[in-house]
């Protein structure tokens, strides 16, 4: 998102961070390129996104043949102190509910 649309009031409740993990948990072996284009950042700003995942321990990346595998660590808990109570898996489940 640009500054442009930030000024706008086009905004949302979750970071770029918490949209790359829900595209890795709703897509089967995405390319940086797919998920820049669904969250709508740079191809760059993802692969950002994901070394610091790989750092906190959240994300193992995986080689098969040319493209990567993702592996989440869905215990891991919130790393901030308000929901930090709850597990990145537990996250993910309320995000990808359907409701049904």
């Amino acid at each position: 998102m640009d500054s442009a649309s930030d000024s706008n009031g086009n905004w949302t409740f979750f970071s770029n961070n918490a949209h790359v993990l829900v595209c890795l948990t709703q897509m089967f072996q995405p390319t940086t390129r797919e998920i820049a284009i669904r969250v709508g950042i740079t191809e760059r700003a993802v692969q950002r996104i994901l070394t610091r995942l790989v750092e906190a321990g959240v994300l193992k990346i995986k080689k098969s043949g040319r493209r990567n595998c993702y592996e989440l660590d869905l215990q891991r808990q919130l790393r901030h102190p308000l929901e930090s109570h709850k597990t990145i898996g537990e996250f993910l489940q309320l995000i990808n509910h359907d409701g049904g």
